[in-house]
């Protein structure tokens, strides 16, 4: 063979191997820009973005208003049932307290309870769906059948009993009742979608490879399962967090939540309601506080379960 064969040669050979090279790294390129394609999807989705916005804000006005605002939660200023002014943008109650550093405290106490309830169905829900999926049959069967015994809990009866049991005074006036109760039963959504996503995930080629190399349910969960279903995770998240906002607003708007002094939303509304002939604005106010932050959790939700869908991806 001479010499310009085997030059013509190693150059074909050098262009499929360079060829190769070069799709391995727009392959590498196209799986470490996902969230970037996800990010910009979410972007293009109007109605997500209101909705982040809106949250953010509200979110916002709820940790600095009352730091700023010229009146105190509790201080009575003498004007009674008031009608929104200038001085004070959302009129006053009938003890003469500021309706808007009211509302803002409100959000405080109902933003947490929502965070917080759902922080709490996150961590259980994803433990026990990720353990149910990846133990088997047998395990599995018995903890979703766990799971469904407790979707029959309402969560009305739970608030009652955990406040004839726990008591308002020593436990926060309510407040840690109310987490509690939401948290009892809220998991197991979230369980329930970790779950099918494991057993969807579980059988994949590098799980299995993971498995073979010694791995343990630890690794698994935390180093593969976790990560791959995070989408799924995520947008459950941002859509329990408004459930247990609206679940802690009807239970205080009936008077099985929050207690005085602390005043969330429900509360507030469930006050205003009591005024609505003569001081409609208390109860418009938390009212629409109360939709809007559910619509924007929604809307947030729903963008990112459009961003994260793998079948509109590029």
């Amino acid at each position: 063979m001479s010499q310009q064969q085997l030059e013509k040669i190693e150059k074909e050979m050098f262009e499929i191997v360079g060829g190769r090279h070069e799709e391995t790294e727009k392959l590498a390129k196209k799986s470490v820009s996902f969230w970037k394609e996800v990010i910009i999807r979410f972007a293009h989705n109007k109605l997500a973005i209101f909705g982040l916005i809106a949250l953010v804000t509200i979110l916002l006005m709820a940790i600095f208003a009352p730091i700023f605002s010229q009146y105190t939660y509790s201080e009575q200023l003498g004007l009674y049932n008031k009608a929104p002014s200038a001085a004070n943008w959302f009129g006053t109650d009938d003890l003469g307290r500021d309706v808007f550093v009211r509302v803002w405290e409100g959000a405080r106490i109902s933003l947490f309870i929502g965070i917080t309830a759902a922080i709490i169905d996150l961590v259980i829900g994803v433990v026990w769906g990720s353990i149910s999926g990846l133990a088997g049959e047998r395990v599995d069967n018995i903890m979703m059948r766990i799971a469904d015994v407790l979707t029959a809990v309402p969560y009305l009866l739970v608030v009652i009993v955990l406040s004839v049991v726990l008591g308002n005074g020593a436990f926060g006036n309510g407040l840690i009742p109310m987490i509690i109760a939401l948290s009892v039963t809220g998991w197991i959504n979230m369980a329930r979608i970790v779950r099918g996503e494991v057993l969807s995930i579980k059988n994949q080629e590098y799980v299995l490879a993971s498995r073979t190399l010694g791995a343990n349910t630890k690794h698994l969960i935390i180093k593969h399962l976790i990560p791959n279903a995070l989408g799924a995770i995520l947008v459950t998240m941002t859509l329990t967090i408004p459930t247990a906002i609206f679940t802690e607003a009807f239970l205080s708007y009936l008077g099985l939540g929050v207690s005085a002094p602390l005043a969330s939303w429900g509360t507030m509304a469930s006050e205003g309601n009591n005024a609505i002939t003569n001081a409609p604005w208390r109860l418009i106010f938390p009212a629409l506080m109360i939709s809007l932050t559910i619509f924007a959790f929604n809307a947030v939700g729903d963008g990112l379960r459009d961003a994260l869908d793998p079948k509109l991806r590029k």
